[in-house]
């Protein structure tokens, strides 16, 4: 379990989920595979698409809230135990990755 792979998780549900941190003492700090927002988001969010071209087995996208006065940004990152994460479902190019963490540092969330 490694920082960009993409895993299926339990929460509830079944979800896909991109690992953000390796092998962690507390847990794993990773990021949910929402739906697309379907409208504009402004300068609330950026969404990055995952799917198919990135080898996973479904469509979805990374959102990322961005910090605006008076809002709390809602974000998708969680922590997960090793118990959490079901089956390994791939692994993003580190092109995508380099996007993501720049959107978390844009979002002050690392």
């Amino acid at each position: 379990m490694q920082y960009g792979e993409v895993w299926w998780a339990d929460f509830d549900e079944r979800r896909l989920v991109v690992l953000l941190s390796g092998e962690p003492t507390y847990g794993f700090r990773a990021m949910q595979v929402v739906e697309p927002a379907g409208t504009d988001l402004g300068d609330m969010a950026v969404e990055v698409a995952v799917g198919a071209p990135d080898g996973l087995p479904r469509e979805g996208v990374l959102r990322i809230a961005l910090p605006r006065p008076g809002l709390i940004p809602c974000t998708w990152l969680v922590t997960l135990t090793r118990e959490d994460l079901i089956e390994r479902a791939g692994v993003l190019p580190s092109a995508k990755l380099g996007e993501i963490e720049e959107l978390l540092r844009l979002g002050g969330l690392i």
